[in-house]
């Protein structure tokens, strides 16, 4: 059995973008309009953490504000100015700035470009099983599977 050859090294914003631009559920998904990732973590075959290569144009958001139950996430800012939502209030960032958001914690977040540049940034997060995230100012909850997300409403109904 021959094992997988992954590269020593690449130019990150030469990778290859993610083939799905959005695993949220519609209306959702085409409110990531703008955010373009590439999953650099997985092109060299990591398994415990990921890291994303994430660039948001002039209006885009990183993700729907959220929170995890499990996975701690992290965030560091190479170019532009995006502001940091989170339950405390609003940042804004700049090159060099980062921000860490500690599993468990409830403090929702996500950023937002408002700016008329692009913003880049790296986004680490770890890959517990088993995770979910809540969505405070959408009726949405994302729930982890081996097979990916399972979305629901938050009263548990199945998101279709």
């Amino acid at each position: 059995m021959s094992e997988q050859k992954f590269p020593v090294a690449v130019e990150a914003a030469s990778a290859p973008l993610r083939t799905t631009p959005s695993t949220y559920p519609e209306p959702f998904a085409r409110r990531m309009a703008g955010r373009e990732k590439r999953p650099l973590g997985t092109l060299f075959g990591l398994s415990n953490f990921g890291v994303n290569l994430t660039r948001l144009t002039p209006g885009a958001v990183s993700a729907l504000r959220h929170a995890h139950a499990l996975q701690d996430e992290f965030v560091y800012v190479l170019e532009g100015r995006p502001t940091l939502v989170t339950d405390r209030g609003r940042t804004v960032l700049e090159p060099g700035m980062c921000a860490g958001f500690k599993a468990g914690s409830g403090d929702a977040h996500h950023l937002v470009n408002e700016g008329d540049d692009d913003a880049v940034y790296l986004e680490i997060g770890d890959r517990t099983p088993g995770d979910s995230a809540t969505y405070p100012d959408d009726d949405l909850v994302a729930i982890g599977t081996p097979a990916g997300w399972r979305f629901t409403y938050k009263d548990g109904t199945p998101y279709r």
